[in-house]
């Protein structure tokens, strides 16, 4: 049993080298540079799989512009839903048909990196482009090997960071003051509490204080915020540290020990990002890119916000948990110069602002930092504090076989994402979740790694 789960970015899925050298063959091995730079008379064509049908039209629009701009140039675009897309192009790599140009996941980059699926980009990056002109923390997700010196293997068009969405209204029916950019766990709690309603009396709960959806979006901020983690520092073992530990318990908690969350089981069938914007909770913690959704569903019903994720019991410094969806180049491509100019075009300024709809944050600083993306005329009012959270990016989960200990794709129902739903169903205790989930992740990370 679970609940319906749009996965936005599409998590909802031989080492690369870091030096000269490396580099060198990386590009050697997708074609010589005679065979990837088209000529007047030369015809180049190159595959470009998006996972994101929604943005088709948008797509060949840039498409047909890049390809005026590159007379001998085609780019054949396919799109398919987040479902249908990563068992496609993970056949394609594996058999070594892999598209030259695809949308690639952060949670996807190591997985993909360690197979030597993906063309080394740093090389290019280095070259053309200033750093300056983007949001440089989030480049962080798709380094590989070492998340913070390690090489590019896939660029940024957009990044979302996780907010605390909150219901205006209900906070105001309750007399509570807004959460604030500095709110702990206890106050927050207290918030949750108060905001857990049984409105007639019959013994069921109307209104929830919280919704607590127990995968990477709503877990790995609340570990940051209270100085923990579930990796060791090189990310090849799951070790929950005592911090860590704490914020775990501290979110099952809010479901089993509090009742301020419902059970998973308790709203199967709907999807887990329209129960706040219908009003069955006052708060819940996600990704940006959600804004968009909630303004469809609430309209005008009632006014809301964001603020920042609670600060946790051992909180030293805040930390956004955000990622960026990238543009990759595959390895086996026969043109890999043109192939990252299309690149460089999907991902910098020729990019207009109605792309970006709700809370996706494009890469590019000129155009995030626009009137037009901060629409101070829509809510939430607080938009702005998600350009301060761009500076705040620096920490994930990320490993190759990510997808399988976390219990995504053909792991869905095990893995952490089992785990925690069978906690917050009781079915397990906490502890019996944790002695089994931590060798089961474990034996994942050895065979990836």
């Amino acid at each position: 049993m679970t609940v319906l789960f749009v996965f936005v970015i599409g998590f909802l899925a031989a080492c690369g080298n870091n030096s000269d050298e490396g580099r060198a063959d990386s590009a050697a091995n997708a074609g010589s540079k005679d065979d990837k730079e088209a000529s007047a008379s030369e015809a180049i064509n190159l595959t470009y799989f998006s996972w994101d049908p929604s943005m088709e039209e948008t797509n060949s629009a840039l498409i047909e512009k890049f390809e005026e701009a590159h007379p001998g140039v085609t780019i054949e675009l396919q799109s398919y839903e987040p479902t249908d897309y990563w068992p496609k192009v993970s056949a394609m790599a594996a058999s070594g048909n892999a598209p030259d140009v695809l949308d690639m996941s952060s949670g996807y980059v190591d997985e993909w990196a360690s197979k030597d699926l993906l063309l080394n980009l740093q090389e290019y990056i280095d070259a053309d482009l200033n750093e300056a002109d983007y949001f440089t923390d989030v480049f962080n997700a798709v380094r590989y090997p070492d998340k913070e010196n390690g090489d590019m293997y896939a660029f940024p068009y957009a990044w979302v960071s996780t907010v605390l969405f909150y219901n205006k209204d209900m906070f105001d029916e309750a007399g509570l003051e807004y959460p604030t950019n500095e709110w702990t766990w206890d106050e927050f709690l207290n918030a949750s509490q108060e905001l857990t309603i049984d409105t007639n009396d019959d013994g069921n709960t109307d209104q929830y204080g919280f919704w607590f959806y127990g995968r990477y979006a709503q877990i790995e901020p609340w570990i940051y915020q209270n100085n923990g983690d579930i990796l060791n520092e090189d990310k090849t073992e799951f070790v929950v540290d005592a911090n860590g530990k704490e914020a775990l318990k501290f979110l099952t908690d809010l479901t089993t020990e509090h009742k301020v969350s419902p059970r998973p089981k308790d709203v199967e069938g709907t999807n887990q990002q329209d129960l706040f914007p219908t009003g069955k909770v006052a708060m819940w913690v996600d990704g940006s890119w959600n804004i968009a959704n909630n303004r469809d569903i609430i309209g005008d019903a009632f006014d809301w916000d964001i603020a920042t994720v609670p600060r946790g019991n051992n909180w030293s410094e805040d930390v956004t948990y955000g990622w960026p969806d990238n543009i990759a180049i595959s390895k086996t491509t026969k043109h890999a110069d043109m192939a990252w100019e299309f690149v460089k075009f999907m991902t910098g300024e020729e990019r207009s602002v109605e792309e970006f709809a709700g809370g996706k944050v494009p890469i590019y600083k000129a155009t995030a930092e626009s009137e037009a993306w901060l629409e101070n005329d829509q809510k939430p009012a607080n938009k702005s504090i998600i350009l301060e959270q761009g500076e705040l990016i620096g920490r994930n989960s990320y490993t190759p076989g990510w997808s399988e200990w976390r219990g995504y794709g053909a792991a869905e129902g095990s893995g952490m994402n089992g785990e925690i739903d069978q906690v917050l169903d009781g079915v397990k205790t906490f502890d019996e979740a944790l002695e089994s989930l931590t060798p089961y992740a474990n034996d994942v990370l050895e065979r990836a790694n």
